[in-house]
């Protein structure tokens, strides 16, 4: 996706070998002309499935996603990273380590919210390891239903995510897709056949 690669290009910061920070349109600033158009992708890409429902996690994967949402007039679900008052009981849950941060957190979603037979895509803004990915896909499976398929914002190919999930049958479409960041540079894996 052109447009997604640019706005790396242009706004994206390489912290280092493995660390692109996207804060300014992504994850904690975020640009909605850009969310729209990931959003209106991601149906594209999906448009031979019948989805009834998107599940991503909390926090930055709730815009690309809710934007896919929108596009495609069904419900978003986001599993929630950490207890609330509220969601105690009848839980789908799994054990997320998140790279980023250090840390493993117990993600959840109300058995209200998904359910067997559903269609489901999950969305989420990086794949890197694929653990967040993994964890979603544990509660879609807890809950019976079926994974039509993973999109991702932005890809590190470099790390081991995408095969831990093709080692699985599971589809994956990614909008950009990095080769590497060394030397402070984002270089991307072309893919012709998907680029818009």
């Amino acid at each position: 996706m052109k447009l997604l690669k640019d706005k790396i290009h242009q706004d994206g910061l390489v912290l280092s070998g493995n660390v692109l920070k996207v804060d300014s349109f992504l994850n904690h600033q975020v640009d909605p002309f850009l969310m729209k158009k990931i959003g209106e992708e991601f149906v594209r890409r999906f448009s031979d499935e019948k989805i009834t429902k998107i599940l991503t996690l909390e926090s930055s994967g709730i815009s690309p996603a809710l934007m896919a949402a929108l596009e495609l007039e069904i419900p978003l679900v986001f599993a929630r990273k950490r207890k609330s008052l509220t969601l105690t009981d009848d839980l789908y849950t799994a054990e997320v380590y998140s790279y980023t941060k250090q840390e493993t957190n117990t993600i959840s979603v109300s058995k209200n919210w998904i359910h067997s037979g559903e269609k489901v895509l999950i969305i989420d803004d990086f794949l890197a390891n694929g653990q967040a990915a993994l964890g979603l896909c544990s509660i879609v499976q807890q809950a019976e239903a079926e994974i039509v398929g993973i999109g991702i914002v932005i890809e590190k190919s470099f790390q081991q995510g995408r095969n831990l999930l093709m080692d699985q049958n599971l589809r994956v479409e990614s909008l950009a897709r990095i080769k590497s960041l060394e030397n402070g540079k984002v270089q991307f894996i072309e893919e012709e056949n998907n680029e818009r």
